[in-house]
């Protein structure tokens, strides 16, 4: 249990140190974590405006779209700046996207190195002095880098033990303890956001929360029996207003694999109902990932009958009645079953969807009644149907998950 009310916020401090050395160096300085994600930005040049020209491809994409792409950060890394402890010099490249050469400021805490100020390498370019200065400035950096770090592992682990336990004492615990951490953000209204599957159980390769606008904390959670899923709580502007957390969706789909979807939980005001409010962000994401149509990121309001079915475990036994129609060899006559009972038992419209003649159509419908012993006249063995194929969907999914 973290016993700090207050969470760090550090923000305003990074951009004033940037700006810092800005001033120090003469030069606009940028403030990148160790995963090349921006977090602060010094517009500062002799002229007070930053010019064009101090911009390249590279820098460019970092400053608009705060982050760079793995092969950027994979050729700096590769001068040694993850070793480096003092100022080091990269040559320009122009066949990289890097027209101009640029000077590293590794930051490091306690010998860690937790980011890195950037800056144009210029013609005399700073001296010796200036640049131990700015290294003095960057040790502030990395402490602050430091103490956000440890809160934030509180954080995950707090989110996880919510998200994880028990309903009941434990959880009211795990969400008490959640409370503290957070202090008063802890009252504003929040979402759960879920994105599976995670394709790593380790935080490191979990993105920054402060990267994510609006991120309140982040962890990973198991998904299925071999996968992970990974869960951001997002802080709300009202509780009318999901566009927060479907953009922290979208962005962290970007950095996933094919076939990964997104979930989004109702919103809640404070953090009593966080359990059901990942329930139902799971809940989505499974939804958005067996039909395509609800996804790549779907609402738990959103999701129609899959809110009931989602809720059933993943391998609730199917009614025996359906077991031939589910099987392999009669995937083409459970399409059909689908498609029609989707489109409200129009026969017009079916046909059209499946491409198939409208009598072909009579004769496979006709297939599936002989194979359930169902009634497609009657409503409540059409209710039974439906369900079992969409189950059935949520069920293949899951397992291949």
């Amino acid at each position: 249990m973290t016993t700090d009310a207050t969470p760090p916020h550090h923000t305003g401090d990074y951009q004033e140190l940037v700006d810092e050395i800005s001033a120090l160096l003469g030069a606009p300085a940028t403030l990148e974590n160790r995963d090349f994600e921006l977090i602060a930005f010094g517009a500062y040049d002799s002229e007070g405006d930053l010019d064009a020209s101090s911009l390249d491809p590279v820098r460019t994409r970092s400053i608009l779209t705060r982050r760079s792409t793995a092969a950027v950060r994979s050729w700096f890394e590769g001068f040694g700046i993850t070793r480096a402890t003092g100022p080091l010099r990269i040559p320009p490249t122009p066949e990289a996207g890097v027209l101009r050469g640029r000077i590293c400021l590794p930051v490091r805490h306690r010998g860690v190195v937790l980011g890195y100020v950037w800056l144009l390498d210029d013609d005399p370019g700073p001296t010796a002095p200036q640049l131990a200065a700015a290294m003095t400035v960057t040790a502030r950096i990395g402490a602050l880098l430091a103490d956000e770090a440890q809160h934030g592992a509180d954080l995950t682990r707090e989110l996880r033990a919510v998200l994880t336990a028990e309903r009941g004492w434990q959880r009211d615990m795990a969400v008490a303890d959640l409370r503290t951490a957070l202090g008063p953000r802890a009252d504003a209204p929040h979402t759960l956001v879920c994105v599976a599957p995670w394709p790593s159980a380790d935080p490191a390769d979990a993105p920054s929360v402060r990267t994510i606008p609006g991120a309140t904390a982040l962890c990973t959670i198991p998904w299925g029996a071999t996968d992970q899923s990974l869960a951001l709580l997002m802080r709300l502007r009202s509780p009318d207003t999901l566009t927060p957390a479907t953009a922290a969706a979208t962005r962290l789909l970007e950095r996933s694999a094919p076939h990964t979807a997104a979930g989004i939980g109702a919103a809640r005001t404070g953090l009593a109902d966080l359990g059901s409010a990942w329930s139902e962000a799971s809940g989505a994401a499974r939804a958005a990932r067996a039909a395509p149509h609800l996804g790549p990121i779907a609402e738990w309001t959103r999701i129609g009958p899959y809110r009931l079915l989602t809720a059933l475990p993943p391998e609730t036994p199917q009614d025996p009645a359906l077991a031939p129609l589910l099987s392999p060899a009669n995937h083409e006559l459970a399409r059909t079953a689908e498609t029609y009972l989707d489109r409200a038992g129009q026969a017009a419209r079916t046909a059209a969807e499946l491409g198939i003649h409208r009598q072909t159509l009579y004769y496979r419908l006709s297939r599936v009644e002989k194979l359930t012993s169902l009634n497609l006249n009657e409503g409540e063995d059409r209710l039974l149907l439906h369900m079992a194929l969409k189950t059935a969907r949520l069920q293949t999914n899951h397992r291949a998950s």
